[in-house]
């Protein structure tokens, strides 16, 4: 049970990082710092976007409407920390 509990952290951890990389990336495409015509950076970011994005808008949905500022990866972010939490204390 606990290499399961260890896995599913790890797991957590890896997805929190996606999501931290993506946030970063849609940040440096919308100021013009990386082009997304090059192929690696539209292969990453297409490959980012569909990893994050099914987890993100269903928060997005319950969130108001706060003009070009998202918090929904902040509000993901700290959920995953949550279940971590959830996870070390409740079943190690």
């Amino acid at each position: 049970m606990t290499s399961l509990v260890i896995l599913l952290h790890t797991l957590l951890d890896i997805y929190k990082w996606c999501l931290i990389v993506y946030v970063v990336m849609s940040w440096l495409i919308a100021f013009n710092v990386v082009n997304t015509h090059n192929r690696f950076v539209f292969t990453v970011n297409d490959f980012l976007f569909k990893i994050t994005e099914p987890a993100l808008r269903p928060i997005r949905r319950f969130m108001p409407n706060l003009g070009g500022v998202d918090l929904a990866p902040l509000i993901l972010i700290l959920l995953i920390w949550f279940a971590q939490d959830l996870l070390v204390r409740n079943l190690l």
